[in-house]
């Protein structure tokens, strides 16, 4: 959340403002262990998370979803 606040997309207290929709997702959610996956519809991304090599996961990509590179996710690069 901290990237998301210094890069200016959320308030200080981790709101979001539109085109931002907040993901819901436990707060110890790494993408070591959770995939964050996007798909368009109606012309808008539409994102969700979940567990890799999992059974969803696997749904998820079948049914068109993608998933998004870590480098994509981040505000900027690290310090």
């Amino acid at each position: 959340m901290h990237q998301l606040v210094d890069a200016g997309v959320a308030d200080p207290a981790g709101n979001v403002s539109l085109p931002w929709h907040r993901i819901q997702g436990s707060g110890d959610a790494t993408t070591l262990w959770h995939a964050v996956l996007r798909r368009k519809e109606k012309g808008v991304f539409i994102g969700t998370l979940a567990l890799r090599h999992s059974d969803h996961h696997a749904l998820l990509l079948e049914r068109g979803w993608e998933e998004v590179p870590v480098d994509e996710i981040r505000a900027f690069a690290a310090r």
